[in-house]
């Protein structure tokens, strides 16, 4: 029987084409498309007729270069001659074929099953799907259950004294090499396996997903960039994040990040679900993958969704995407899920001719760390680029460290580095509370003290003398709590500071060291109060967090930048209404351009020198070239440094 079915493995394979997981000839210039056909879509494409109306219904909305082809997901299996059938359909329509492996379990109660890898028939599913995919296709995809839940007896006694993460990830690095790398490559020795990860990064090592040795044993990995609806949805992702995860992967794997992933699910209105494609493809992802292929075949058609703002010129314009659709015949749905794709990655695609590499404030969290969990995407949404990295950034002019970098355990000592060569480190409340009694004070003697406090009164100043007010007089600040930090007046300043009553806070906090600055930034105890920030408050946290900068925003909460080492940048706006916003470049004479209409920004006249409060001292303005700009809701405009 085994020589039999090795004899089976070995005809199958040779049917394989050599180029199947090679991409077609591009549709984009700037990134490939693919979509992810679920093994239920899969089983039911092996019908001819099947096949050719839902090819016709996708493709008519939304051109693709190629599709991953799932072979088993939670306990179905497709056959061999589903498989090879419907692989050659796809290939004769000149579209790039790969596989897909969805290790799950099912589930129940709309909770995620997983594999018991501690369950020999569990583990042998798990090596049977891998080999059934691994005979038809030269490139392999795991949807993001490769992850590990249960807590059986087995598994406890397996776990013994090592803590449920440490135990989970020993037995993830194994699984992936005896169940599914080694039989993948012993079945098809040109195969490549990717494992897809999903957005909630912060807690993988809890479950055994493991972003160091585990995501370079794979011959690639893949990006879940699904942020869905930041309120409704149980993980509460921030928009920012559909880009910030890709950066951070990249990091992770040079060269090996094969894309992002985006779904359909838990949008309330269709502006959603193109923000999610244009952030993945904005952080120069070289695919995305559209989940699911049921989904985009539907036939029925796609609510726009509640959009107060739809009179508005917006990125996303519901009308264009009927008319690209075209003429609507008898029986014919009208636009589905796939036009708003279609219409969406076709926009983005012009907007990156031109644009660099991504570039960001290099904010450093260590391998299977967590703390302050997701803050690099709050801060994303208040305009502030963040460049995520699994290795200390040595050598960066400015270095951001939430609450995770304790994880390293010299950390203090790259601090100390950093500020001797002439950096600046920004730690946030969250970090000096977890390291201000583990080294940290040799740098400077600050402490959360326990207490806590309700500011909505925000003041500037640099130095000595009377602060300039940072409320902003057209919206009332709520209340913000934030922790009580203690520090020795005049050996460190408060550039920034929150008043309640007779009684100051720092917001942001600054002390020399060395040859350079640290700086402690306040994360109000619910860091969604970042959006409860004035917009003169954010102004200036932008000025201090992006001192190297070569260009900065000042707008309203909710609105993001993304920057690029050649000069572009794109402005994006998460909000309900217009923002009005400002481009600041730091330097005088500077042009900015439009690059959707090729026209140059008017600039503002250049500030004049203003005298301090009571007339003591003459304050210099920046030098600066700031542009007046506007953002629709929901939309994006992409710019240009000249001059």
């Amino acid at each position: 029987m085994r020589s039999l079915l090795a004899v089976l493995a070995a005809v199958a394979l040779l049917s394989v084409p050599a180029s199947s997981a090679a991409p077609a000839p591009g549709k984009y210039k700037n990134f490939r498309v693919a979509i992810y056909v679920v093994v239920q879509a899969t089983k039911q494409l092996a019908d001819p007729k099947v096949f050719a109306r839902q090819f016709a219904r996708v493709s008519r909305q939304v051109k693709f270069d190629k599709v991953y082809i799932e072979a088993y997901r939670s306990n179905v299996f497709a056959t061999d001659t589903e498989l090879a059938t419907v692989r050659e359909e796809f290939l004769a329509k000149g579209i790039a074929v790969a596989g897909g492996v969805t290790l799950a379990a099912g589930g129940s109660g709309g909770q995620f099953g997983t594999f018991d890898y501690e369950d020999p028939k569990d583990r042998e599913e798990c090596k049977k799907a891998v080999e059934l995919a691994a005979r038809h296709f030269n490139e392999v995809i795991l949807d993001d259950f490769f992850f590990y839940t249960t807590k059986s007896d087995a598994d406890i006694a397996a776990k013994g004294d090592r803590s449920w993460t440490q135990y989970r990830l020993d037995t993830m690095r194994k699984a992936a090499k005896d169940l599914v790398l080694d039989p993948a490559h012993a079945v098809n020795p040109s195969i490549k396996v990717v494992i897809k990860y999903p957005n909630w990064y912060e807690h993988f090592q809890g479950l055994g997903f493991d972003l160091d040795k585990e995501a370079q044993m794979f011959d690639g990995i893949y990006t879940g960039t699904e942020t869905r609806d930041p309120v409704l949805t149980d993980q509460l992702l921030q928009q920012y994040e559909s880009y910030e995860i890709i950066r951070f992967f990249d990091n992770i794997r040079p060269g090996g990040n094969g894309g992002g992933w985006v779904d359909t699910f838990s949008t309330r209105y269709a502006d959603r679900y193109a923000e999610q494609l244009w952030d993945t493809v904005f952080a120069r992802a070289p695919e995305i993958t559209l989940f699911t292929w049921p989904i985009l075949a539907l036939d029925q058609p796609v609510a726009p969704g509640d959009r107060s703002w739809k009179a508005l010129p917006t990125s996303f314009n519901w009308a264009a995407v009927v008319r690209r659709y075209g003429q609507v015949a008898k029986g014919d749905p009208g636009p589905g899920w796939a036009a708003i794709a279609g219409y969406s990655l076709e926009q983005a695609d012009k907007a990156l001719d031109g644009i660099g590499k991504p570039i960001g404030i290099p904010s450093y969290k260590p391998y299977q760390s967590d703390g302050d969990d997701f803050l690099q995407n709050y801060l994303g949404n208040i305009g502030l680029p963040i460049e995520m990295t699994p290795v200390f950034p040595e050598g960066a002019k400015t270095v951001l460290l939430t609450e995770e970098a304790k994880y390293d355990p010299d950390i203090v000592k790259k601090i100390e580095r950093n500020l001797q060569s002439g950096g600046n480190v920004i730690v946030t409340s969250g970090f000096l509370r977890a390291m201000q009694h583990k080294g940290f004070r040799d740098i400077v003697e600050w402490e959360t003290t326990g207490n806590h406090m309700l500011i909505h009164d925000f003041i500037g100043g640099f130095g000595a003398g009377d602060g300039v007010m940072l409320n902003d007089p057209k919206r009332a600040t709520p209340d913000i709590l934030f922790q009580q930090i203690r520090f020795y007046t005049n050996d460190s300043w408060p550039v920034i500071r929150g008043v309640a009553g007779a009684k100051g806070d720092p917001v942001l906090l600054m002390n020399r060291y060395s040859k350079g600055t640290i700086w402690m930034l306040n994360i109000p105890e619910n860091p969604s109060d970042l959006y409860n920030f004035p917009q003169p408050l954010l102004a200036e946290v932008r000025q201090y967090a992006m001192q190297d900068f070569p260009v900065r925003l000042d707008a309203p909460d909710l609105v993001s930048m993304f920057a690029y080492d050649n000069g572009t940048f794109i402005a994006e706006s998460f909000r309900n209404t217009p923002a009005a916003a400002k481009i600041i470049v730091p330097r005088l004479g500077a042009k900015v351009r439009d690059v959707a209409t090729g026209k140059l920004l008017a600039a503002e006249p250049p500030a004049k020198p203003i005298i301090a409060p009571g007339g003591w001292r003459r304050i210099e303005p920046p030098k600066q070239t700031v542009f007046p700009v506007s953002l629709e809701p929901h939309s994006y405009k992409v710019y240009r440094i000249e001059g």
